[in-house]
């Protein structure tokens, strides 16, 4: 049966999925999904400025660790502020210390790990060890905080789990309270007592955050009660694993309890009334929300509709953003994202079946995928993970409100969305990637700024809202004090118009050229000349000055049918010679090196350069042309930094970026390889450098 046919016959059901799930792919639901999520974060063309706010001392992890990942100059976790108007910060290090923070410079405030040694263990799994803090919101009156560390050895065969822990548990998770006797101290002095305790069967996906929600007020119902993202501990993807569904047990969930309250069954916390499984026959009072893998970090939005977002670990490709809500199932292990996960299959996702909306899982609002290389071998770590972030209500950066920024917590990428394109049940939200500046208006990456290929990037806010970028890799903490737009301001006032006509055109073969009208038309194919790689046939335009900085508006067409895949033509800006130029390809393929980019051509072969090539994927920007319509352009070339942005149909985001400095002044251009083509309204504005 092919596969149309299959979809005419089972149309209503399809019809049915796709009402009730945004985008999920429309196929059989025995056959496996290749890319599930095709789109690729959008290039912004926003950036972030950072400034480093505070360094950490190196630490080292108990016992050493064999796994190259842990070995990070200090693995700060968290960062947060004190929340008693002091403007102190808190950091924890995993590996057993906790910070604060005051004036940038950061000193010992508790160490957590000597305190629990020699079973506090932080040498094995990426999140183990002194993972989180949450300050009670009265802290300045009580002096009470909380902490999550990681316990192993000889001591975990003397203590008991107090909810049910997995099978051959090797690892407890453990929740302490702290009083302090003197909350405006510099260190700490006071009591602790164990309020919690869960065992878990894996080294990975252990309790991974605890917080209290910063929207209740004295007398609210969720006033004062703490929320514990607690994963699956490595075991949900197991064969006859559901623990994450069994909603008698803690692991692969979201609890809420009150510290202070005593109807627990250990006595050493309450259970709140308003819990969505209190009093349900087998069911734990703690849980607010399961169906989990890696809940890896949740925060509350202070402003819109003061919504809960969650930062999900995906297994096989989906890293995604949920909107939370007391009773929600997140569908793991049945369902990665909106996508069937089969046990039997390491390799793929499926399609959701017609009948999926009678399960009531929540889909992610937001998300997006692994996109490993073609040759990658399914049981291998691509190299991605998201860091969940915050919506940002801050003041100091108003071009961020209202975003919830968040990123990738291995390659560093920072991401994100508008909150009000959060919604459940509708379309994802789309994604955009936010670039990274300096004070000095450097463009730089996270993995720049961490020094390491994995940046192990977490977010953090203080009490204003403001936000702060931290790396494991070499211990720094950045704040994000303003925004800066790549290839903005002004490139000058000088203009070339009404630029159609022969005499203001200087072609590499004029025969092979039409000029009609307000059109200049490369009517015949450009073929192969000798020298280096570089576009085989294009019109250089010789009216006006010379350009430094410039902005090239023009509309162009691709008149090659649209059946054959290479189809381009091409701008050239920068221009020197017929072997120094830069030059922007707009092609309908984006899968192969030489097409849809940015290119750099100095008497060698051309060189790509722009942001959005991904070389082991090979998969670059999103095709710029597919059709033989016309398109408006728009080429932005700043000579002082070197950036370089180009806009298609007026796109207020650019499809493609780059930063070089080969070139800082030359004339312009329109042409192809071995297509045809036109361009129309051509028109330059910039600094002219030979008046």
């Amino acid at each position: 049966m092919t596969k149309l046919r299959w979809c005419l016959l089972t149309i209503a059901a399809v019809l049915v999925a796709l009402l009730s799930v945004p985008q999920t792919a429309v196929q059989a639901a025995d056959q496996p999904i290749t890319d599930p999520i095709p789109e690729r974060p959008i290039t912004s063309g926003l950036g972030l400025t950072l400034e480093e706010y505070a360094s950490f001392p190196k630490s080292e992890p108990t016992p050493a660790p064999v796994d190259p990942r842990l070995m990070r100059w200090a693995r700060i976790n968290s960062i947060g502020e004190v929340p008693d108007g002091s403007r102190r910060m808190f950091v924890p290090d995993l590996n057993g210390k906790m910070y604060l923070v005051e004036n940038g410079t950061p000193h010992v405030y508790l160490d957590v790990g000597a305190t629990f040694a020699p079973d506090f263990f932080s040498g094995r799994g990426l999140g183990q060890g002194f993972g989180y803090v949450a300050f009670d919101p009265d802290f300045k009156r009580n002096g009470r905080f909380y902490t999550v560390h990681t316990e192993s050895g000889d001591g975990i065969k003397t203590k008991t789990p107090d909810l049910t822990p997995q099978p051959k548990t090797l690892f407890h998770g453990i929740i302490d309270e702290w009083t302090a006797d003197d909350p405006s101290a510099g260190t700490f002095h006071g009591t602790h007592r164990e309020i919690l305790r869960l065992g878990f069967a894996g080294q990975i996906h252990g309790i991974q955050q605890i917080g209290f929600n910063p929207n209740a007020k004295h007398g609210d119902k969720d006033y004062g009660l703490l929320y514990i993202a607690a994963g699956d501990g490595g075991q949900g993807q197991a064969a006859g694993n559901d623990d994450p569904q069994d909603l008698a047990i803690p692991q692969g969930k979201i609890l809420r309890i009150d510290p202070r309250g005593t109807n627990s069954s250990n006595g050493k916390y309450g259970i709140p009334a308003t819990n969505p499984f209190v009093g349900k026959p087998g069911d734990l009072g703690e849980i607010y929300a399961y169906g989990m893998r890696d809940p890896h970090r949740f925060s509350w939005d202070t402003g819109g509709q003061h919504r809960m977002f969650l930062g999900h670990i995906g297994e096989h490709a989906i890293e995604a953003v949920y909107d939370i809500r007391a009773g929600d199932n997140l569908g793991w292990p049945d369902r990665e994202g909106q996508f069937v996960f089969n046990k039997n299959d390491r390799c793929n996702l499926y399609p959701l079946p017609a009948d999926d909306a009678k399960y009531g899982y929540n889909y992610p609002v937001a998300a997006y995928d692994h996109d490993p290389p073609s040759n990658w071998s399914c049981n291998a770590d691509v190299g991605r993970a998201i860091s969940g972030g915050y919506v940002y209500r801050g003041h100091k950066v108003p071009e961020l409100y209202g975003k919830y920024v968040f990123g990738d917590l291995v390659d560093g990428r920072v991401l994100y969305t508008n909150e009000r394109e959060m919604r459940r049940g509708q379309q994802r939200a789309p994604i955009y990637q936010l670039m990274v500046f300096d004070k000095t208006g450097k463009r730089l990456t996270m993995q720049d700024l961490a020094g390491d290929k994995r940046v192990d990037l977490r977010f953090g806010t203080d009490s204003r809202g403001e936000l702060y970028l931290i790396s494991k890799a070499n211990g720094k903490i950045w704040k994000v004090t303003g925004t800066r737009h790549f290839a903005g301001g002004d490139v000058g006032h000088t203009q070339v118009s009404h630029t159609a006509g022969a005499k203001n055109w200087a072609p590499v073969t004029p025969a092979k050229w039409r000029f009609e009208g307000d059109q200049v038309i490369l009517a015949e194919p450009g073929v192969s000349r000798p020298g280096p790689r570089r576009p085989f046939e294009y019109a250089v335009l010789t009216k006006g000055p010379t350009f430094g900085s410039e902005r090239i508006d023009a509309d162009v067409r691709i008149d090659t049918p649209t059946d054959i895949s290479n189809r381009d033509v091409i701008i050239v800006f920068g221009y020197q010679s017929d072997t120094q130029f830069y030059y922007a390809h707009l092609s309908q393929d984006n899968t192969i090196y030489p097409h849809n980019g940015i290119f750099v051509v100095n008497n060698a072969d051309r060189v790509r350069i722009e942001d959005q090539w991904d070389a082991v994927r090979s998969r670059g920007a999103t095709p710029a042309i597919t059709d033989t319509n016309w398109h408006h352009v728009r080429v932005v070339h700043h000579a002082d930094t070197g950036e370089i942005a180009v806009y298609v149909d007026y796109s207020k985001t650019p499809l493609m970026t780059a930063v070089d400095t080969t070139f800082t002044s030359g004339r312009v251009g329109f042409g192809s390889f071995d297509n045809i083509g036109r361009v129309r309204n051509l028109r330059v504005t910039g600094t002219s450098v030979n008046g």
